[in-house]
């Protein structure tokens, strides 16, 4: 259910996907699903809970977080193209650029950090075996990642196939900076607790 809300990873996917068609954009999508399991794999280890309860390093997080979010957004609102740039003409990126791409937007979200760590030890059951939970939970989770983003990035390259008018592009690009910039305030309003 967290994965199907969407942010800035399944903005970003589907601006990838209008501008290099939905099978390159899934170099994105599993930029955004690699950082998810960075993410997971921190929560299982217990580090997110160090991270967390370290208040020097939740602020770095979140500050690289806000301030890349808030670039997106401001971008997205002030640029000609948008956030969801729909050029047919323009070069399609390489893969690293879009791998990178998802990974950073992802990477810079703590909230991410905060589920895996507050969710994965409710579905723990300390009398089985850890390891073998982790695996099929770390698994799933990067598979619901690959299905979910590719269906946000399959809807850029939708998008960008239609015939839309000037006016409605500028419109999906300005409730996209909208969204980009409320969730880098959101992110600021985030407090650390101990």
């Amino acid at each position: 259910m967290l994965i199907l809300i969407p942010g800035p990873a399944a903005i970003t996917v589907a601006s990838q996907g209008a501008t290099n068609t939905s099978n390159r954009a899934f170099f994105g999508v599993l930029g955004v699903a690699s950082a998810d399991v960075i993410f997971f794999a921190l929560s299982a280890m217990g580090i997110a809970s160090l991270i967390i309860a370290s208040n020097l390093m939740f602020s770095a997080v979140k500050w690289v977080g806000v301030v890349y979010l808030l670039y997106l957004g401001v971008g997205a609102l002030l640029s000609q193209s948008g956030a969801i740039k729909i050029n047919h003409q323009q070069a399609q990126a390489g893969a690293p650029k879009l791998f990178s791409q998802g990974l950073v937007i992802q990477l810079a979200n703590p909230k991410a950090l905060l589920y895996f760590s507050a969710l994965l030890p409710q579905f723990i059951d300390p009398v089985e075996p850890i390891f073998f939970q982790i695996l099929v939970m770390g698994a799933s989770c990067f598979l619901a990642d690959l299905l979910i983003y590719s269906v946000y990035s399959h809807l850029g390259y939708r998008l960008a196939k239609q015939t839309m008018k000037q006016w409605v592009i500028s419109l999906i690009n300005k409730a996209a900076g909208i969204t980009l910039i409320s969730t880098a305030v959101k992110m600021a309003s985030l407090e650390y607790r101990k």
